[in-house]
């Protein structure tokens, strides 16, 4: 097993003790923001109903799932609060329950192996990564998968599936509702809300289409931008990506500083929001041109799916 550089190689430890410091209030914000905007779409959407504002929607409802997911993330790593009674409540009941997930616990668990072995045979997320480079032909495959709805149906599909299992019926039924039981009771009453408004329909337009099709997209940005087709598996600043993401980017792709992912493994419980901090210390101690940084999500691709690889 690769010994890779530790946090202190990089920073001293005043500088990741003001990294870790959290903000409340900007905690607070993220939240208000991801949620604000979820809810400011579906009421738009819901006065102007046209193809076009449905379809402005999917986009900006899907990078905000992301943004809940990112969010949640932060949770995991005990960045959303000091309290960690409240850290993970934040995570289960305002993040999680709402969209797919369920509790922080068993994520958490799995999540911290992959920061322990980054890109060694030992982390569980190497499947994400080890594929890459692949030609721009299976690119394309995947990418209509996920716009199609594939991907989403088949992964949401199997995570319903193995959480109704059991040994009888009733008991499949009580471990799936253990899991999911919350979930659809929240879905039920956002369904409940557009029902009430009159436009009960855009419930599936508005929180089930985007989460089977741009979610899916922008999650497998996500997860290629962060690892993939890196320069050095060995070396903490080239085997962990960041992306310079612009604002539209940051818009509809890489919500609450996904992008400074190299930042993140570095100081894993630094809040999402002193990732770009970090980035500018380690740009003001020289270490940039030892840095796997791209300016932006297509050049990110260009070194992922380069023009010549085989299908």
């Amino acid at each position: 097993m690769t010994t890779l550089q530790r946090p202190k190689d990089f920073f001293s430890e005043a500088e990741i003790e003001q990294l870790r410091q959290h903000s409340p209030w900007r905690s607070a914000y993220a939240l208000l923001h991801c949620w604000g905007v979820i809810l400011a779409t579906w009421i738009a959407v819901g006065i102007w109903t046209n193809p076009l504002t449905v379809l402005l929607g999917i986009f900006i409802i899907g990078a905000r799932q992301l943004g809940l997911g990112v969010l949640s993330h932060d949770g995991a790593h005990f960045a959303l609060s000091r309290n960690r009674k409240l850290n993970d409540w934040l995570s289960e009941w305002v993040l999680s329950r709402p969209f797919t997930s369920g509790t922080i616990y068993g994520y958490r668990k799995y999540h911290l192996q992959h920061h322990a072995f980054t890109q060694q045979p030992e982390d569980p997320d190497l499947h994400l990564s080890k594929p890459f480079p692949i030609s721009k032909s299976s690119f394309r495959r995947k990418v209509w998968r996920d716009l199609s709805g594939q991907t989403g149906w088949k992964q949401y599909g199997a995570m319903f599936a193995d959480a109704f299992k059991g040994d009888t019926t009733g008991q499949a039924l009580k471990n799936g509702w253990r899991r999911f039981g919350p979930n659809i009771v929240i879905n039920l009453l956002f369904l409940a809300g557009f029902t009430l408004a009159g436009k009960w329909y855009l419930y599936f337009l508005l929180w089930w289409v985007p989460a089977l099709t741009w979610n899916r997209f922008i999650t497998r940005l996500r997860n290629i931008g962060e690892h993939a087709a890196v320069p050095d598996d060995n070396d903490r600043l080239r085997n962990t990506r960041t992306i310079e993401a612009n604002w539209l980017e940051r818009a509809f792709i890489a919500p609450y500083g996904v992008n400074y992912h190299l930042e993140h493994h570095l100081v894993v419980n630094a809040p999402w929001y002193n990732l770009k901090r970090a980035h500018q210390m380690l740009i003001d101690k020289g270490y940039l041109e030892q840095m796997e940084v791209q300016p932006n999500y297509k050049a990110m691709l260009a070194v992922a799916v380069p023009a010549g690889v085989s299908a």
